[in-house]
């Protein structure tokens, strides 16, 4: 009998098992992560990627970024495209640190402007990028570094959504609106698709990467440079009767 028992629990545990790998399987999947066969987990990448992204990193002229919220004008000769996720401190150093440098140089000037794609690296990322897009405009990017400067808070956290709803108070959002948007699932998969078209289009596999694109070319930097090369780039990009 007790042999019986034994033999009831291990098959317990093993079907128990099988279940959590199928659920992490997809979970992992849904987040654009596949699982090799040596238990290492990476991101899909898209075979093409390097027809649409050059060695010099030159991307197609007629390719079309995906377009989130904007800070600038829309008559700005250079675009920069940020993919950013929430949860990177890489991310957070740019857009604290770098981007008030090129917003009081280039952005305000009505120069340049920056657009924000969204790539959450993992569940807490993709809440805080929910919880941005509950704001618009100059809102949301007020919110967004909000998110980058508390970035150790709710990243640690074992229930960042209490940390996620106070953000929203003190931003004037009511909590049942909050949580709405917390759990809107077709803006999570408006994010999941900008997020695979940077890996299947632009080669990126890691935050932040940059798209800069003017009428004298667009091309793409992955990781984060300083404001200096940043500076640099912009000038390379912008048309000579604006220099």
């Amino acid at each position: 009998m007790k042999l019986e028992n034994f033999i009831k629990k291990c098959s317990s545990i093993l079907a128990g098992m099988v279940v959590f790998f199928l659920a992490f399987g997809m979970y992992m999947s849904f987040k654009g992560y596949v699982m090799n066969p040596d238990g290492s987990i990476v991101l899909v990448q898209n075979a093409q990627a390097s027809e649409k992204v050059a060695k010099d990193g030159k991307i197609a002229p007629n390719l079309l970024i995906p377009w989130g919220p904007q800070l600038g004008s829309n008559s700005a000769k250079v675009t920069i495209y940020e993919f950013s996720s929430f949860g990177c401190y890489h991310c957070a150093q740019f857009q604290l640190k770098t981007l008030p440098k090129i917003q009081e140089n280039y952005i305000n000037k009505g120069l340049v402007r920056l657009i924000f794609d969204d790539f959450p690296l993992d569940k807490n990322s993709m809440q805080a990028s929910l919880l941005a897009h509950c704001f618009s405009g100059n809102k949301f990017f007020r919110v967004a570094d909000m998110l980058f400067d508390k970035q150790r808070e709710w990243g640690s956290s074992s229930n960042p959504k209490e940390i996620f709803l106070k953000y929203a108070y003190l931003n004037g959002l009511r909590q049942e609106d909050a949580e709405k948007c917390l759990s809107d699932k077709e803006k999570a998969e408006e994010i999941m698709e900008v997020r695979q078209f940077g890996i299947a289009n632009l080669g990126i596999s890691g935050t932040p990467s940059f798209v800069i694109s003017s009428v004298k070319g667009r091309e793409i930097i992955y990781g984060a440079p300083d404001y200096e090369t940043f500076e640099a780039l912009i000038q390379k990009y912008m048309p000579e009767d604006k220099k």
